[in-house]
């Protein structure tokens, strides 16, 4: 049963048998077409659920989800207690925010993280390159996608969690193959890295921001975003000034005091590490991070800032092959942070092998595929 854009009580609770064209509710519905009274009752999408005048589904989904309660719900329909204690329900949603907070807490969530390059090359080797090939009237024998350039419609043409973007490219691919073997009746089409751009155009993304070389105050952090991982650079400069910190690159409230933790740290370590004592007195810090018109919050780059500010005060040059990921404290703790599959990948994605990760963070190493623990140097800092 599809909710979204359900705004009407009626449709889960059913009509009084008292207007014209009344009937059950859609969950009554489903249980007898299903013919059990214990079925398997998936409600999509129940975060897109609206209200208005004719009263609130999410407040009937109250009763329908709560197993303490449902042992008789009431279908204005039927009028009389009705057992749902044995449905399984599950529902999906993209954004658990939106769900009404008594219905949330009725639920147990089940995060399903975004697909790892891996799996996508390997669900577009198996399941959508056969599909789209058959789609498009073409065999195996005519059309051949290689390999490599599986692998670069993935990291050049697409970008997000699923694979929809990636079936549409292929989809594409077939299109033209298909239109060429009519037109100029070619027997055998092989695409490979090298031609892909005839039949998908230009890549779409490119990692440009990424330092190329060692660089004073230019630091590699990783952020977690909604299409997967990705190496986001920070880059600081000292300019003589009056101590003001300057921070852009469209930073949330939360990133920008993980930066200021960071100036304060730094003052109060300052003799450690041969800085002049008085530097926040005389100098202006200016931290920005690249790609200026993308929204970045959170503060698991509180490592990174610091460390580029620190390197931006003593001159002394970060590697670049290397990344890092936590949260700072006053005290110069590091926390732990989310998200540390995605941001694993986008690190090997961005050809980087080495990463620093908070210590908290090892027991979550359980979940990245072997594949990419192979590849990747992990250092747990406290």
């Amino acid at each position: 049963m599809s909710l979204g854009g359900v705004h009407d009580e009626a449709e889960i609770r059913g009509h009084r048998r008292t207007y014209i064209g009344a009937m059950a509710g859609r969950i009554i519905a489903g249980i007898k077409e299903a013919g059990t009274m214990n079925p398997v009752f998936l409600l999509d999408e129940i975060d897109k659920m609206a209200n208005d005048f004719r009263g609130d589904p999410a407040s009937a989904m109250l009763e329908v989800l709560d197993p303490t309660t449902n042992t008789a719900f009431n279908d204005h329909y039927l009028d009389i207690a009705f057992d749902l204690s044995d449905v399984i329900f599950l529902t999906t949603a993209n954004d658990i925010n939106s769900i009404p907070r008594p219905l949330y807490d009725r639920m147990e969530i089940i995060d399903i993280s975004g697909y790892t390059s891996y799996e996508k090359f390997e669900i577009a080797k198996r399941h959508i390159i056969p599909k789209q090939i058959k789609l498009n009237g073409l065999s195996s024998r005519i059309l051949r996608i290689e390999d490599s350039a599986i692998n670069s419609i993935i990291s050049g043409y697409t970008y997000e969690s699923g694979v929809r973007e990636l079936e549409r490219n292929i989809e594409k691919i077939c299109r033209i193959a298909a239109k060429e073997v009519i037109r100029d009746n070619r027997k055998r089409i092989t695409v490979k890295e090298k031609n892909i751009e005839k039949y998908l155009g230009k890549q779409k993304f490119r990692d440009t921001s990424l330092p190329k070389e060692d660089t004073v105050g230019v630091v590699c952090g990783l952020a977690w975003t909604s299409g997967g991982g990705a190496v986001m650079p920070v880059e600081a400069i000292v300019l003589s000034g009056g101590g003001s910190l300057e921070l852009t690159g469209q930073l949330g409230d939360v990133m920008k005091e993980s930066a200021k933790i960071g100036v304060s740290l730094l003052r109060s370590c300052a003799s450690k590490y041969g800085i002049d004592e008085g530097f926040a007195k005389k100098n202006d810090i200016h931290l920005h991070v690249p790609e200026g018109a993308v929204p970045k919050d959170g503060p698991s780059a509180g490592i990174t800032m610091c460390l580029s500010m620190l390197s931006a005060l003593t001159g002394r040059k970060v590697r670049h092959d290397i990344a890092m990921t936590g949260e700072l404290t006053l005290t110069g703790r590091v926390l732990p942070i989310g998200g540390l599959k995605e941001k694993s990948l986008a690190a090997l994605r961005a050809g980087i092998h080495t990463i620093i990760i908070p210590k908290d963070n090892v027991r979550d190493l359980d979940e990245i595929p072997d594949e990419v623990k192979d590849q990747i140097r992990f250092i747990p800092v406290s």
